[in-house]
């Protein structure tokens, strides 16, 4: 899934069309904040599910990427439903 459509779908929950106009702004200036382009979130987004997919079975059409920023410092929230996790050879489940 493309980052731009991740995008549409976060900004599209049924909110009112004043509160998601908020989202997309509040997004994009954290974006342009933090100098990070739409290629790099989407080049990351791909990355992170490849390697949590190694270790879990993930719903790929609800996958969630937020940042979240602060005065001291930014946070990016990879949010996913887990469906199952995949057993590694040799590594007994908890």
């Amino acid at each position: 899934m493309k980052f731009n459509t991740l995008l549409k779908k976060l900004m599209n929950k049924g909110d009112g069309s004043k509160d998601i106009a908020k989202q997309r702004l509040k997004f994009a200036l954290l974006t342009d904040k933090l100098e990070i382009k739409t290629d790099t979130l989407g080049n990351l987004q791909r990355d992170l599910v490849e390697v949590i997919s190694k270790y879990f079975e993930i719903d790929k059409e609800s996958i969630q990427i937020d940042i979240k920023r602060s005065e001291e410092s930014s946070a990016l929230i990879f949010n996913t439903p887990i469906i199952a996790a995949h057993r590694q050879q040799g590594i007994p489940m908890a």
